[in-house]
Protein backbone atom coordinates (compact mmCIF):
# COMPACT_ATOMS: atom_id res chain seq x y z
CA UNK A 1 0.00 0.00 0.00
CA UNK A 2 1.38 3.33 -1.05
CA UNK A 3 1.49 5.90 1.76
CA UNK A 4 -0.17 9.27 1.20
CA UNK A 5 1.90 12.04 -0.30
CA UNK A 6 3.90 14.03 2.27
CA UNK A 7 4.21 11.20 4.75
CA UNK A 8 7.61 9.63 5.45
CA UNK A 9 8.08 5.91 5.71
CA UNK A 10 9.87 4.68 8.81
CA UNK A 11 12.27 1.87 8.12
CA UNK A 12 13.99 -0.22 10.66
CA UNK A 13 17.77 0.25 10.57
CA UNK A 14 19.85 -2.88 10.65
CA UNK A 15 21.63 -3.56 13.89
CA UNK A 16 25.15 -2.11 13.82
CA UNK A 17 27.89 -4.56 14.67
CA UNK A 18 29.95 -3.58 17.70
CA UNK A 19 33.31 -2.08 16.73
CA UNK A 20 36.34 -4.10 17.71
CA UNK A 21 38.62 -2.32 20.19
CA UNK A 22 41.76 -1.14 18.46
CA UNK A 23 45.00 -2.51 19.81
CA UNK A 24 47.46 0.22 20.82
CA UNK A 25 50.65 0.58 18.82
CA UNK A 26 53.72 -1.11 20.30
CA UNK A 27 55.56 1.01 22.87
CA UNK A 28 52.63 3.38 23.25
CA UNK A 29 53.04 6.43 25.54
CA UNK A 30 51.09 4.82 28.39
CA UNK A 31 53.50 1.85 28.36
CA UNK A 32 56.46 4.20 28.76
CA UNK A 33 54.62 6.04 31.56
CA UNK A 34 53.92 2.85 33.52
CA UNK A 35 57.51 1.64 33.05
CA UNK A 36 58.87 4.98 34.21
CA UNK A 37 56.76 4.84 37.39
CA UNK A 38 58.05 1.36 38.12
CA UNK A 39 61.65 2.49 37.61
CA UNK A 40 61.11 5.24 40.16
CA UNK A 41 59.74 2.81 42.76
CA UNK A 42 60.69 3.59 46.31
CA UNK A 43 62.49 1.25 48.71
CA UNK A 44 59.23 0.75 50.60
CA UNK A 45 57.80 -0.82 47.46
CA UNK A 46 60.27 -3.67 47.40
CA UNK A 47 63.69 -2.13 46.94
CA UNK A 48 63.36 -2.03 43.17
CA UNK A 49 65.15 1.28 42.85
CA UNK A 50 68.16 -0.12 44.74
CA UNK A 51 68.42 -3.04 42.31
CA UNK A 52 68.07 -0.63 39.41
CA UNK A 53 71.00 1.42 40.68
CA UNK A 54 73.09 -1.71 41.18
CA UNK A 55 72.36 -2.86 37.63
CA UNK A 56 73.09 0.60 36.24
CA UNK A 57 76.45 0.93 38.01
CA UNK A 58 77.46 -2.62 37.12
CA UNK A 59 76.78 -2.18 33.40
CA UNK A 60 78.48 1.22 33.38
CA UNK A 61 81.66 -0.15 34.94
CA UNK A 62 81.66 -3.24 32.73
CA UNK A 63 81.32 -1.26 29.50
CA UNK A 64 83.90 1.25 30.73
CA UNK A 65 86.38 -1.55 31.47
CA UNK A 66 85.76 -3.16 28.08
CA UNK A 67 86.27 0.07 26.10
CA UNK A 68 89.29 1.11 28.17
CA UNK A 69 90.92 -2.30 27.68
CA UNK A 70 90.25 -2.36 23.95
CA UNK A 71 91.60 1.20 23.60
CA UNK A 72 94.79 0.38 25.49
CA UNK A 73 95.32 -2.82 23.51
CA UNK A 74 94.76 -1.00 20.21
CA UNK A 75 97.07 1.80 21.28
CA UNK A 76 99.76 -0.60 22.42
CA UNK A 77 99.70 -2.49 19.13
CA UNK A 78 99.68 0.70 17.05
CA UNK A 79 102.53 2.17 19.08
CA UNK A 80 104.52 -1.04 18.88
CA UNK A 81 104.03 -1.40 15.13
CA UNK A 82 104.60 2.32 14.57
CA UNK A 83 107.94 2.33 16.32
CA UNK A 84 109.02 -0.78 14.42
CA UNK A 85 108.05 0.68 11.06
CA UNK A 86 109.42 4.10 11.90
CA UNK A 87 112.95 3.02 12.81
CA UNK A 88 113.47 -0.35 11.14
CA UNK A 89 113.44 -1.69 7.62
CA UNK A 90 110.13 -3.01 6.38
CA UNK A 91 112.02 -5.55 4.25
CA UNK A 92 115.70 -6.48 4.50
CA UNK A 93 117.45 -7.92 1.43
CA UNK A 94 120.61 -9.92 2.09
CA UNK A 95 122.80 -12.61 0.61
CA UNK A 96 122.62 -16.16 1.96
CA UNK A 97 126.43 -16.16 2.16
CA UNK A 98 129.44 -17.84 0.58
CA UNK A 99 132.19 -19.75 2.33
CA UNK A 100 135.64 -18.20 2.30
CA UNK A 101 138.88 -20.10 2.22
CA UNK A 102 139.22 -19.74 5.99
CA UNK A 103 135.81 -21.35 6.51
CA UNK A 104 133.95 -18.17 7.42
CA UNK A 105 130.69 -17.18 5.71
CA UNK A 106 130.75 -13.97 3.68
CA UNK A 107 127.28 -12.43 3.53
CA UNK A 108 128.29 -9.04 2.15
CA UNK A 109 126.79 -7.51 -1.01
CA UNK A 110 129.48 -6.25 -3.42
CA UNK A 111 127.10 -4.72 -5.97
CA UNK A 112 124.95 -2.98 -3.38
CA UNK A 113 124.45 0.26 -5.34
CA UNK A 114 123.06 -1.51 -8.42
CA UNK A 115 120.90 -3.84 -6.30
CA UNK A 116 119.48 -0.93 -4.30
CA UNK A 117 118.69 0.96 -7.51
CA UNK A 118 116.83 -2.02 -8.98
CA UNK A 119 114.85 -2.64 -5.82
CA UNK A 120 113.92 1.05 -5.53
CA UNK A 121 112.23 0.86 -8.94
CA UNK A 122 109.74 -1.80 -7.76
CA UNK A 123 106.18 -0.50 -7.53
CA UNK A 124 105.28 0.09 -3.87
CA UNK A 125 108.88 0.56 -2.71
CA UNK A 126 109.55 4.05 -1.35
CA UNK A 127 113.26 3.68 -0.53
CA UNK A 128 116.09 1.16 -0.76
CA UNK A 129 119.31 1.94 1.09
CA UNK A 130 122.50 -0.11 1.66
CA UNK A 131 123.55 -0.67 5.27
CA UNK A 132 126.67 -1.69 7.13
CA UNK A 133 126.03 -3.20 10.57
CA UNK A 134 128.23 -4.22 13.45
CA UNK A 135 128.29 -4.56 17.21
CA UNK A 136 130.88 -2.65 19.22
CA UNK A 137 131.48 -1.17 22.64
CA UNK A 138 130.93 2.54 23.26
CA UNK A 139 132.91 4.29 25.99
CA UNK A 140 132.82 7.79 27.47
CA UNK A 141 133.57 9.25 30.88
CA UNK A 142 134.58 5.88 32.32
CA UNK A 143 131.26 4.38 31.25
CA UNK A 144 130.76 1.55 28.78
CA UNK A 145 127.77 0.30 26.80
CA UNK A 146 127.31 -2.35 24.14
CA UNK A 147 125.79 -0.83 21.01
CA UNK A 148 124.81 -1.82 17.49
CA UNK A 149 126.17 0.48 14.78
CA UNK A 150 124.21 1.11 11.58
CA UNK A 151 126.21 2.60 8.73
CA UNK A 152 123.81 4.61 6.58
CA UNK A 153 123.85 7.60 4.25
CA UNK A 154 122.64 10.96 5.57
CA UNK A 155 119.70 11.16 3.20
CA UNK A 156 118.55 7.66 4.05
CA UNK A 157 118.74 8.39 7.79
CA UNK A 158 116.73 11.58 7.35
CA UNK A 159 114.00 9.54 5.65
CA UNK A 160 113.38 7.44 8.78
CA UNK A 161 110.33 9.04 10.49
CA UNK A 162 110.97 7.33 13.80
CA UNK A 163 114.41 8.93 14.01
CA UNK A 164 113.79 12.43 12.70
CA UNK A 165 110.17 13.18 13.69
CA UNK A 166 110.41 12.54 17.42
CA UNK A 167 109.78 15.42 19.81
CA UNK A 168 112.44 14.04 22.15
CA UNK A 169 115.23 14.13 19.52
CA UNK A 170 117.73 16.97 19.47
CA UNK A 171 120.89 17.99 17.67
CA UNK A 172 121.80 18.88 14.06
CA UNK A 173 121.21 16.02 11.66
CA UNK A 174 122.74 18.02 8.81
CA UNK A 175 126.14 17.49 10.49
CA UNK A 176 125.73 13.72 10.43
CA UNK A 177 128.68 13.33 8.02
CA UNK A 178 130.92 14.86 10.71
CA UNK A 179 129.96 12.56 13.58
CA UNK A 180 127.45 9.97 14.73
CA UNK A 181 123.85 9.81 16.00
CA UNK A 182 123.10 8.14 19.32
CA UNK A 183 119.94 6.72 20.80
CA UNK A 184 118.73 8.59 23.87
CA UNK A 185 119.24 5.49 26.00
CA UNK A 186 122.86 5.17 24.86
CA UNK A 187 123.47 8.85 25.55
CA UNK A 188 121.96 8.54 29.00
CA UNK A 189 123.96 5.40 29.76
CA UNK A 190 127.23 7.06 28.75
CA UNK A 191 126.35 10.44 30.21
CA UNK A 192 126.96 12.36 26.97
CA UNK A 193 125.04 14.85 24.89
CA UNK A 194 125.38 16.68 21.58
CA UNK A 195 128.93 18.02 21.17
CA UNK A 196 130.60 15.37 23.35
CA UNK A 197 132.92 12.72 21.94
CA UNK A 198 132.70 8.99 22.53
CA UNK A 199 134.96 6.08 21.65
CA UNK A 200 133.81 3.08 19.64
CA UNK A 201 135.85 -0.04 20.25
CA UNK A 202 135.63 -2.94 17.81
CA UNK A 203 137.48 -6.23 18.38
CA UNK A 204 137.65 -6.80 14.61
CA UNK A 205 139.84 -3.84 13.76
CA UNK A 206 142.92 -3.29 11.65
CA UNK A 207 144.61 -6.33 10.12
CA UNK A 208 148.36 -6.43 10.79
CA UNK A 209 151.08 -9.04 10.26
CA UNK A 210 150.71 -9.81 13.95
CA UNK A 211 146.96 -10.43 13.55
CA UNK A 212 143.85 -8.32 13.96
CA UNK A 213 144.09 -5.58 16.55
CA UNK A 214 141.08 -3.83 18.13
CA UNK A 215 140.05 -0.60 16.43
CA UNK A 216 139.35 2.42 18.64
CA UNK A 217 137.94 5.56 17.03
CA UNK A 218 136.53 8.68 18.65
CA UNK A 219 133.45 10.40 17.18
CA UNK A 220 131.53 13.55 17.98
CA UNK A 221 127.87 13.16 18.92
CA UNK A 222 125.93 15.42 16.54
CA UNK A 223 122.41 14.06 17.03
CA UNK A 224 120.50 12.24 19.79
CA UNK A 225 117.27 10.55 18.74
CA UNK A 226 114.41 8.79 20.50
CA UNK A 227 112.60 6.24 18.35
CA UNK A 228 109.93 5.56 21.01
CA UNK A 229 111.18 2.07 21.83
CA UNK A 230 113.50 1.52 24.74
CA UNK A 231 115.38 -1.37 23.12
CA UNK A 232 116.20 0.77 20.05
CA UNK A 233 117.15 3.90 21.98
CA UNK A 234 119.26 1.86 24.37
CA UNK A 235 121.41 0.05 21.77
CA UNK A 236 121.44 1.85 18.43
CA UNK A 237 124.09 4.15 16.94
CA UNK A 238 124.05 5.55 13.40
CA UNK A 239 127.32 6.21 11.56
CA UNK A 240 127.94 7.66 8.06
CA UNK A 241 127.97 4.88 5.48
CA UNK A 242 131.50 5.50 4.17
CA UNK A 243 132.94 5.76 7.67
CA UNK A 244 131.19 2.52 8.67
CA UNK A 245 132.68 0.72 5.66
CA UNK A 246 136.16 1.75 6.74
CA UNK A 247 135.56 1.08 10.43
CA UNK A 248 134.17 -2.45 9.93
CA UNK A 249 136.50 -3.43 7.05
CA UNK A 250 133.64 -3.38 4.51
CA UNK A 251 135.38 -1.44 1.77
CA UNK A 252 133.29 -1.64 -1.41
CA UNK A 253 130.55 -3.83 0.11
CA UNK A 254 127.41 -3.56 2.22
CA UNK A 255 125.87 -5.98 4.67
CA UNK A 256 122.25 -5.64 3.55
CA UNK A 257 119.72 -3.49 1.70
CA UNK A 258 117.12 -1.72 3.82
CA UNK A 259 113.80 -1.43 1.96
CA UNK A 260 110.84 0.78 2.88
CA UNK A 261 107.43 0.22 1.28
CA UNK A 262 104.29 2.33 1.07
CA UNK A 263 102.03 -0.32 2.64
CA UNK A 264 104.05 -2.23 5.24
CA UNK A 265 100.95 -4.11 6.43
CA UNK A 266 100.59 -5.67 2.95
CA UNK A 267 104.04 -6.97 2.16
CA UNK A 268 102.86 -9.99 0.19
CA UNK A 269 102.25 -7.78 -2.84
CA UNK A 270 105.85 -6.62 -3.12
CA UNK A 271 108.00 -9.48 -1.81
CA UNK A 272 108.17 -11.42 -5.08
CA UNK A 273 108.96 -8.29 -7.19
CA UNK A 274 111.65 -7.29 -4.66
CA UNK A 275 113.26 -10.72 -4.85
CA UNK A 276 113.18 -10.61 -8.64
CA UNK A 277 114.77 -7.16 -8.70
CA UNK A 278 117.42 -8.10 -6.14
CA UNK A 279 118.72 -10.91 -8.33
CA UNK A 280 119.51 -14.59 -8.02
CA UNK A 281 120.36 -15.87 -4.57
CA UNK A 282 118.91 -12.86 -2.73
CA UNK A 283 116.75 -13.48 0.34
CA UNK A 284 114.41 -11.25 2.31
CA UNK A 285 113.52 -10.82 5.96
CA UNK A 286 110.46 -8.70 6.82
CA UNK A 287 109.44 -6.82 9.92
CA UNK A 288 106.58 -9.30 10.30
CA UNK A 289 109.08 -12.15 10.40
CA UNK A 290 111.04 -10.39 13.12
CA UNK A 291 108.02 -9.43 15.25
CA UNK A 292 105.38 -11.86 14.01
CA UNK A 293 105.40 -13.96 17.17
CA UNK A 294 104.83 -10.93 19.36
CA UNK A 295 102.06 -9.61 17.10
CA UNK A 296 100.31 -12.98 17.11
CA UNK A 297 100.58 -13.07 20.89
CA UNK A 298 98.97 -9.62 21.02
CA UNK A 299 96.14 -10.81 18.77
CA UNK A 300 95.48 -13.85 20.94
CA UNK A 301 95.59 -11.69 24.06
CA UNK A 302 93.13 -9.25 22.50
CA UNK A 303 90.65 -12.03 21.78
CA UNK A 304 91.02 -13.54 25.24
CA UNK A 305 90.61 -10.16 26.96
CA UNK A 306 87.50 -9.41 24.92
CA UNK A 307 85.95 -12.76 25.88
CA UNK A 308 86.75 -12.29 29.58
CA UNK A 309 85.38 -8.76 29.66
CA UNK A 310 82.32 -9.87 27.69
CA UNK A 311 81.62 -12.31 30.51
CA UNK A 312 81.97 -9.38 32.91
CA UNK A 313 79.35 -7.46 30.90
CA UNK A 314 77.08 -10.52 30.96
CA UNK A 315 77.39 -10.76 34.74
CA UNK A 316 76.54 -7.07 35.04
CA UNK A 317 73.46 -7.45 32.86
CA UNK A 318 72.27 -10.39 34.97
CA UNK A 319 71.56 -7.84 37.71
CA UNK A 320 68.78 -6.61 35.44
CA UNK A 321 67.19 -10.06 35.65
CA UNK A 322 67.30 -9.96 39.45
CA UNK A 323 65.77 -6.50 39.52
CA UNK A 324 63.01 -7.41 37.07
CA UNK A 325 62.13 -10.63 38.90
CA UNK A 326 61.72 -8.63 42.11
CA UNK A 327 59.71 -6.02 40.25
CA UNK A 328 57.36 -8.61 38.73
CA UNK A 329 56.87 -10.25 42.11
CA UNK A 330 56.08 -6.96 43.84
CA UNK A 331 53.83 -5.73 41.05
CA UNK A 332 51.72 -8.88 40.66
CA UNK A 333 48.60 -7.07 41.85
CA UNK A 334 49.25 -4.21 39.43
CA UNK A 335 49.71 -6.68 36.59
CA UNK A 336 46.36 -8.33 37.41
CA UNK A 337 44.57 -4.98 37.46
CA UNK A 338 46.17 -3.87 34.19
CA UNK A 339 45.17 -7.12 32.52
CA UNK A 340 41.63 -6.80 33.92
CA UNK A 341 41.13 -3.31 32.49
CA UNK A 342 42.20 -4.47 29.05
CA UNK A 343 45.98 -4.43 28.66
CA UNK A 344 47.21 -7.26 26.48
CA UNK A 345 50.07 -9.61 27.18
CA UNK A 346 52.15 -7.69 24.65
CA UNK A 347 51.64 -4.42 26.51
CA UNK A 348 52.64 -5.97 29.83
CA UNK A 349 55.71 -7.53 28.19
CA UNK A 350 56.74 -4.20 26.69
CA UNK A 351 56.27 -2.36 29.99
CA UNK A 352 58.73 -4.60 31.81
CA UNK A 353 60.99 -4.86 28.77
CA UNK A 354 61.29 -1.05 28.85
CA UNK A 355 62.19 -1.22 32.55
CA UNK A 356 65.11 -3.57 31.92
CA UNK A 357 66.25 -2.24 28.56
CA UNK A 358 66.24 1.36 29.80
CA UNK A 359 68.67 0.41 32.55
CA UNK A 360 70.90 -1.35 30.02
CA UNK A 361 70.80 1.55 27.56
CA UNK A 362 71.55 4.18 30.20
CA UNK A 363 74.35 2.09 31.70
CA UNK A 364 75.83 1.49 28.25
CA UNK A 365 75.80 5.19 27.39
CA UNK A 366 77.46 6.10 30.68
CA UNK A 367 80.07 3.35 30.23
CA UNK A 368 80.83 4.49 26.68
CA UNK A 369 81.26 8.07 27.88
CA UNK A 370 83.62 7.05 30.69
CA UNK A 371 85.59 4.73 28.43
CA UNK A 372 86.04 7.39 25.75
CA UNK A 373 87.10 9.98 28.32
CA UNK A 374 89.63 7.53 29.76
CA UNK A 375 91.14 6.87 26.32
CA UNK A 376 91.26 10.58 25.46
CA UNK A 377 92.76 11.74 28.77
CA UNK A 378 94.90 8.69 29.52
CA UNK A 379 98.12 10.72 29.76
CA UNK A 380 97.02 13.01 32.65
CA UNK A 381 95.27 10.06 34.33
CA UNK A 382 98.42 7.96 34.11
CA UNK A 383 100.55 10.88 35.34
CA UNK A 384 98.26 11.26 38.35
CA UNK A 385 98.45 7.53 39.14
CA UNK A 386 102.24 7.63 38.76
CA UNK A 387 102.39 10.62 41.12
CA UNK A 388 100.18 8.96 43.73
CA UNK A 389 102.24 5.75 43.58
CA UNK A 390 105.47 7.68 43.98
CA UNK A 391 106.76 7.10 40.43
CA UNK A 392 108.17 4.07 38.72
CA UNK A 393 104.78 2.59 37.78
CA UNK A 394 105.80 2.17 34.14
CA UNK A 395 109.26 0.77 33.48
CA UNK A 396 110.22 1.19 29.79
CA UNK A 397 113.07 -1.29 30.22
CA UNK A 398 110.46 -4.01 30.74
CA UNK A 399 107.63 -2.87 28.47
CA UNK A 400 109.73 -1.43 25.65
CA UNK A 401 107.76 1.81 25.31
CA UNK A 402 107.83 4.95 27.39
CA UNK A 403 104.16 5.46 28.25
CA UNK A 404 100.82 3.67 28.37
CA UNK A 405 99.21 4.28 24.97
CA UNK A 406 95.52 4.29 24.10
CA UNK A 407 93.87 4.53 20.71
CA UNK A 408 90.11 5.05 20.58
CA UNK A 409 88.63 3.25 17.59
CA UNK A 410 85.02 3.55 16.46
CA UNK A 411 84.85 -0.19 15.82
CA UNK A 412 85.87 -1.01 19.40
CA UNK A 413 83.31 1.42 20.84
CA UNK A 414 80.52 0.03 18.65
CA UNK A 415 81.55 -3.53 19.52
CA UNK A 416 81.37 -2.84 23.26
CA UNK A 417 78.13 -0.87 23.04
CA UNK A 418 76.49 -3.46 20.80
CA UNK A 419 77.49 -6.29 23.12
CA UNK A 420 76.08 -4.52 26.18
CA UNK A 421 72.83 -3.49 24.49
CA UNK A 422 72.32 -6.94 22.98
CA UNK A 423 72.84 -8.75 26.28
CA UNK A 424 70.63 -6.25 28.12
CA UNK A 425 67.76 -6.83 25.70
CA UNK A 426 68.18 -10.61 25.70
CA UNK A 427 68.24 -11.06 29.47
CA UNK A 428 65.35 -8.58 29.88
CA UNK A 429 63.00 -10.52 27.64
CA UNK A 430 62.59 -13.59 29.85
CA UNK A 431 61.37 -11.94 33.11
CA UNK A 432 59.24 -9.57 31.01
CA UNK A 433 57.68 -12.58 29.27
CA UNK A 434 57.00 -14.14 32.65
CA UNK A 435 55.16 -11.01 33.76
CA UNK A 436 53.08 -10.99 30.57
CA UNK A 437 51.95 -14.60 31.13
CA UNK A 438 50.90 -13.98 34.72
CA UNK A 439 47.29 -15.07 35.22
CA UNK A 440 45.27 -12.04 36.46
CA UNK A 441 42.90 -14.31 38.40
CA UNK A 442 45.80 -15.80 40.34
CA UNK A 443 47.33 -12.36 40.85
CA UNK A 444 44.11 -10.95 42.37
CA UNK A 445 42.86 -14.03 44.25
CA UNK A 446 44.10 -12.95 47.65
CA UNK A 447 43.73 -9.20 47.15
Amino acid sequence: MTPPRGQRTLRAKPEQEPQMARQPAPFAPFEWKIAWRYLRARRAEGGVSVMTWISLIGITLAVFALIATLAVRSGFRSDFVGTILGANAHVTVYNPGEYRENGQIDRTIPNYAEMAARVAEVAGVTRAAPLVKGQVMAAAQNRNAGVEVFGIATGDLAALPGITNSDRSYGDLSRFDQGIALGSGVARELGVTVGDRIKLISPNGARTPMGTSPRVNAYEVVYVFSAGRYDIDRTRVYMPFGEAQAYFNREGVADEIEVMVSEPERLDRVLIPILSAAGDGAQVWTWQDASGGFLRALEVEDNVMFIILSILVLIATMNIVSGLIMLVKNKGRDIGILRTIGLSEGSILRVFFICGAFTGILGTLMGVALGCLFAIYIDPIFSFVNFVMGGGVWDPAIRGIYALPAELRLGDVLKAAGLSLGLSCIVTYFPARRAARLNPVEALRYE
